[in-house]
């Protein structure tokens, strides 16, 4: 049997003899002898690497990567954003999330957003200073290192540190995010990193960040306080201020991680893990497959199995929209929403043959999503596991640097609910729970997962924005189904989020008879691009074959070692 974490409340000296326990039964928890990673880009899955063969365990590669994705995908991630990673050690079967999301600044407001007459003043929070909240991927980085890791933080940060002195070869996916972004950085410092002549390079133009790459510095060798404190610091409070930002140097020195444990479900005999609240990604996979449980899905037909799977979808979202928040500041019910009772109970409100229209289920009081966020999943050969899902927002976040930092400003502001039932940049609405407070953190869709049965564990998460969740929980059900992961990965996808009431999918997610099936049943089809960069580890006990399986939508590499 495979060692457990023991829950929070029993982690004490009245405890010990069920620690000890614990300890004792990890012994027998197999080991893969083999080490592999998927990320988003092949040189940050080299820098991983890298750490391992330096004798750095899972954690420590966790920071390498995500420090060079920093670096060399800049449009989803970086030092000026935030993100969770979610862990399990081998050693004793811990496991927790470490929580590096981003807070409202002290200064920010509720009605920030809201001109005078209470309506949502469009683009303030995602293209101004304003929607910058204070970053916590930096905190992480040294969070991981100093609590988890093998190596110091300043080696683990190398690779990162010399892919933005060096350079890397700018590929054709962020070449089209530079273009698409040109306006935006030619009013301020990205300009010089991003952009030659006003345009972005050609394709394999070596591209150098010497700030960011001295900023990687102070962090390495300073820990925390290089960054949250001192020079770096202050031209970081001074550039935000002068671009019309609110950031303090208090709120920079304030910035705590969190660690939180884990949200847990079954499914069929599989033990699901997942990224608790702040994120609502894994409240919503485990509501949904608690929902799905009492269906049969391997003896329905195509249209139908999907048609149960978007249901489930649409009563997830709805409730996140309701109850989902930073639990620091609203009482999230998550307990109940994961109680399999309570998908019985949405179970009731579905027609095997007919779609429910969003306004009939209860409402919220009142929704095309980007894909700019970053996820790469870990195993290392004694068994630690890593998924990590990381993020600045949109493209580029707000499309401002910092000068002289390299820092990119994230835009995870518009994640909070500007106002009551008005969809954010990602067409998600939210309610009181989510609303903007100093010091809170916005509500997430990131979906950072690990699934295990009997016959193996399953390392995954996405970008995507609002189109995570619906990911995870596809290629969740298609690994427990014994597909595996190379061939569910390039699967057509399908997606609803409650608001809007419609079901995209990707070209080919769906025969046409399917379409003429799932239209009969009342669901509104729209035909869209996906967002969603799969990246998954998956380990075989019986074979102790591991695989490292990076979605093909993207320009990820897998490598197992």
């Amino acid at each position: 049997m495979r060692a457990r974490r023991i829950p929070a409340t029993l982690r004490n000296v009245a405890a010990s003899i069920l620690l000890i326990v614990a300890v004792s039964v990890s012994a027998a928890e197999p080991q893969p002898g083999k080490a592999a990673i998927a990320s988003a880009h092949a040189l940050a899955t080299d820098a991983g690497m890298e750490i391992l063969k330096q004798g750095g365990n899972a954690f420590d590669a966790a920071v390498a990567v995500s420090a060079a994705l920093a670096v060399v995908e800049p449009s989803s991630s970086g030092l000026g954003g935030g993100g969770f990673w979610l862990l399990h050690r081998a050693s004793d079967g811990f496991e927790t999330m470490v929580d590096g999301r981003e807070v409202a600044p002290a200064a920010a407001t509720r009605d920030m957003f809201l001109d005078p007459d209470g309506k949502v003043v469009r683009g303030l929070s995602i293209d101004s200073a304003l929607a910058a909240a204070i970053p916590g991927e930096a905190a992480g980085f040294a969070h991981l290192a100093k609590t988890y890791g093998r190596l110091p933080l300043q080696t683990s940060l190398q690779p990162a540190i010399r892919l933005a002195r060096e350079g890397f070869p700018l590929n054709d996916r962020l070449r089209g995010g530079i273009e698409a972004k040109k306006n935006t950085f030619s009013k301020g410092a990205a300009s010089k990193v991003f952009l030659q002549a006003g345009a972005a390079p050609p394709t394999g133009t070596m591209i150098r960040q010497p700030d960011l790459a001295r900023t990687l510095t102070e962090l390495a060798e300073k820990g925390p306080d290089g960054f949250y404190r001192g020079a770096v610091a202050k031209r970081l409070v001074d550039g935000v201020r002068k671009l019309g930002g609110i950031w303090s140097l208090e709120d920079l020195a304030s910035y705590q991680i969190k660690e939180r444990q884990p949200v847990y479900g079954e499914y069929h005999g599989a033990r699901i893990v997942a990224a608790p609240p702040p994120s609502s990604g894994g409240v919503a996979l485990i509501d949904a497959l608690n929902i799905l449980s009492g269906y049969d899905l391997q003896r329905v037909d195509s249209a139908t199995r999907k048609h149960l799977i978007v249901e489930a979808m649409r009563r997830v979202h709805r409730d996140r929209a309701e109850y989902l928040g930073d639990p620091d500041f609203v009482n999230v019910p998550v307990a109940r929403l994961v109680n399999p009772d309570y998908a019985a109970g949405q179970r009731t409100s579905i027609r095997m043959d007919k779609a429910m229209p969003s306004d009939l289920l209860p409402g919220v009081s009142a929704p095309e999503p980007g894909p700019q966020t970053t996820h790469f999943s870990v195993l290392d050969a004694e068994g630690n596991r890593v998924a990590g899902t990381l993020s600045i927002n949109f493209f580029f976040g707000s499309g401002l640097m910092v000068p002289g930092t390299g820092v990119m400003l994230n835009n995870e502001m518009d994640d909070f609910a500007a106002k009551a039932g008005v969809p954010n940049g990602f067409r998600l609405v939210g309610a009181e729970a989510n609303a903007i407070a100093p010091h809170k953190r916005p509500l997430s869709s990131m979906t950072p997962t690990f699934v295990e049965n009997k016959d193996g564990v399953m390392v995954l998460g996405s970008p995507g924005g609002s189109y995570i969740m619906g990911m995870v929980l596809l290629a969740t059900l298609d690994w427990l189904d014994g597909t595996p992961a190379e061939e569910f990965i390039k699967k057509g996808r399908y997606h609803h989020q409650y608001l809007p009431d419609q079901l995209s999918f990707e070209p080919g997610a769906f025969t046409e008879a399917e379409k003429t099936q799932l239209s009969g049943f009342g669901h509104k089809l729209r035909e869209s691009r996906q967002p969603g960069n799969l990246q998954i580890v998956t380990w075989d006990f019986g074979s102790g074959m591991v695989k490292a399986v990076s979605d093909p939508r993207g320009v990820g590499v897998g490598v197992v070692y």
